[in-house]
């Protein structure tokens, strides 16, 4: 089975990306021209809002959901989620706006798809390729995907991944709304409950292109929140004794 463009949604959550927005949009309706596009964005101040405004008056496959604050991108996507769910579509994409992910390898994910399983644009498997990165960033992802691997005993190569496709059941499957990791560790969270819950894991090798505009939204706290949810959630594995919890 494969997801059928015409009945995936995919979820662009954005802050402070005016500049590079557009281009990728316009990459994902060149590679899937029936696939739908929502954009979230969170207040950003440089008027990325209004910018996706335009592009879904040009395009009638692209919605915009404006948010009031920046909360994070784990909130982001659930409330994209919760969107896709809400207007019926089959199947929910995760896709970053910088550019790093390339709209034009979305077709081969699109075709791993199924009921129950989860497909990870993977760039630390055989054929998996990173572009343009300076060798600090690629060692803290390996790092951190080893980190997690071996605390939270997940056998994926690329545990922080983002670029991925989800059954629309999955937001409900995997109570993804008692999500609490807003950084880039929701994506390590998504993960782990979709391994709990018995969901297929499916790593599809992609190019990771460093992004050409903008800046990078990875910071100390962010970092810091994802040593530390990861560090409880495998204490919690280790030791399941009744405590506190980040859910």
């Amino acid at each position: 089975m494969s997801a059928r463009p015409e009945q995936t949604l995919v979820v662009i959550p954005t802050y402070n990306e005016a500049e590079s927005l557009p281009g990728v949009v316009d990459r994902v309706l060149a590679a899937l021209p029936t696939i739908a596009v929502l954009v979230v964005d969170d207040a950003s101040p440089d008027g990325t809002g209004d910018i996706a405004d335009a592009l879904a008056a040009r395009h009638p496959g692209v919605s915009v959901l404006h948010r009031t604050a920046k909360e994070g991108l784990g909130p982001a996507y659930i409330a994209g989620f919760d969107w896709g769910v809400a207007h019926g579509f089959e199947w929910l994409v995760e896709m970053d706006a910088d550019g790093s992910h390339r709209p034009e390898q979305l077709p081969d994910l699109l075709v791993q798809a199924g009921p129950h399983r989860l497909v990870l644009g993977s760039r630390w498997v055989p054929g998996g390729a990173i572009v343009n990165w300076p060798w600090h960033r690629s060692v803290l992802s390996r790092s951190a995907s080893v980190y997690s691997r071996v605390l939270l005993g997940l056998p994926q190569r690329d545990v922080t991944a983002g670029f991925r496709v989800l059954p629309a059941a999955a937001p409900r499957e995997l109570d993804l709304a008692g999500a609490e990791s807003h950084g880039y560790c929701f994506q390590i969270d998504v993960l782990r409950r979709a391994v709990a819950a018995g969901y297929e894991i499916v790593e599809m090798p992609i190019t990771f292109v460093e992004r050409g505009l903008g800046r990078s939204k990875m910071d100390l706290g962010i970092i810091l929140e994802a040593m530390c949810r990861v560090t409880l959630w495998g204490m919690e594995r280790l030791d399941p004794r009744p405590r506190r919890t980040l859910r």
